[in-house]
């Protein structure tokens, strides 16, 4: 007499859920052998003359002295 198909999905169900299970350890496993840069200086970005954004800091222009 042969199994039932109910049993064979079971296995095959939690077959593919321990297998989730892994990757998603192994993606956070890794996530956590490379953090990314978040520092606060690669988050910042900048508004130029043009209004293009840049990651860039804008040039200082020396004030004229009519400007104080």
């Amino acid at each position: 007499m042969a199994k039932s198909q109910a049993t064979f999905m079971k296995k095959q169900l939690e077959k593919n859920r321990q297998k989730k299970k892994e990757d998603k350890a192994q993606r956070k496993q890794e996530r956590k052998d490379n953090p990314g840069s978040s520092d606060l200086d690669s988050m910042m970005a900048y508004v130029n003359e043009f209004g293009e954004i840049t990651s860039t800091p804008p040039v200082p222009s020396v004030p004229s002295p009519k400007q104080k």
